[in-house]
C-alpha cells in the first residue's frame, strides 16, 4: 500500500506532522504506534532508560531479548518495522530543563508519557514558550487520565490538577493500552481539525466509568 492508499482508506492525512514523545513506556508504546500506523511525517522518541523485565507486562514493544537495550533506539528498530511511512528519531537523554528540548520546537505536538512530575512541569513550560500542544497522559493501576493543553487557549495541566506519571509499583497493561490510545486520539483529532474543544478537558478513566471533566479557565493576555 502506498502512502497515498493509506490516507484514503483511513480518511484523514497526517503525513506533514511532526510528534515528539517523551517517555518510551507503557504509554509512549501506546502513542508511537498509533501516531506511525497513522502515518506520521516524523517522531521523535526521546528516553534516557533501558529495558527491563518489569516493562514487559505493558510496554508490548519490548520483549525478554530486550532487556539492557536502550528503550528510544529499540522502538525506533520496532516502528521501522512496523511502518515505513514515518521517520523516527531517537533522543537518548533524560530531560532535566527546556534546554534539553531543543529537538522539539519544530513539532506540531508533544506528548508527555512520562513517570514524574517535574518533568511534565518542565514540559508545560516549554509548551507555553512555545506554543505546541502538549498531550499528557498518567496511569496509576486501573486509574489513568490525559489532556489536552493548548497554550494560550486552555488551563495548564497543573492548574487543571493533571497527576501525570507512569507509577512502577501498580501498573496495569490494558490501563496503559487505554490511555495512550487517548492520548493518540486527542492528538489526531486535533492535528487534521484544529478544534480548539478538544482541549482544555481532562479525560478521567477507571475500571468503573469513563468522565470528560471541563476545566474553566480564563487566559490572561
Amino acid at each position: 500500500m502506498s502512502l497515498e492508499e493509506k490516507i484514503k482508506a483511513q480518511g484523514f492525512d497526517i503525513s506533514e506532522k511532526t510528534a515528539c514523545v517523551i517517555g518510551c513506556g507503557g504509554l509512549g508504546t501506546v502513542i508511537s504506534v498509533h501516531l506511525a500506523g497513522a502515518g506520521i511525517k516524523k517522531l521523535y522518541l526521546c528516553d534516557f532508560d533501558k529495558v527491563e523485565s518489569s516493562n514487559l507486562n505493558r510496554q508490548f514493544l519490548y520483549c525478554r531479548e530486550d532487556i539492557g537495550k536502550t528503550k528510544c533506539e529499540d522502538m525506533k528498530a520496532a516502528l521501522e518495522k512496523y511502518s515505513s511511512f514515518s521517520s523516527y528519531v531517537c533522543i537518548d537523554k533524560k530531560i532535566k530543563g527546556e534546554a534539553d528540548l531543543s529537538f522539539a520546537k519544530d513539532c506540531d505536538i508533544i506528548f508527555s508519557a512520562v513517570d514524574n512530575h517535574e518533568t511534565v512541569k518542565i514540559l508545560e513550560d516549554f509548551s507555553t514558550r512555545n506554543n505546541i500542544p502538549l498531550v499528557c497522559g498518567g496511569i496509576d493501576g486501573f486509574y489513568g487520565m490525559a489532556y489536552l493543553y493548548l497554550p494560550g487557549e486552555t488551563a495548564p495541566p497543573s492548574y487543571a490538577g493533571f497527576s501525570g506519571g507512569e507509577k512502577a509499583k501498580f501498573n496495569i497493561g490494558s490501563t496503559a493500552g487505554i490511555i495512550g490510545s487517548f492520548q493518540a486520539s486527542l492528538a489526531i483529532r486535533y492535528l487534521i481539525t484544529k478544534d480548539k474543544s478538544l482541549g482544555g478537558r481532562l479525560l478521567i478513566f477507571d475500571e468503573k466509568q469513563t468522565e470528560t471533566l471541563k476545566i474553566n479557565y480564563e487566559v490572561k493576555p
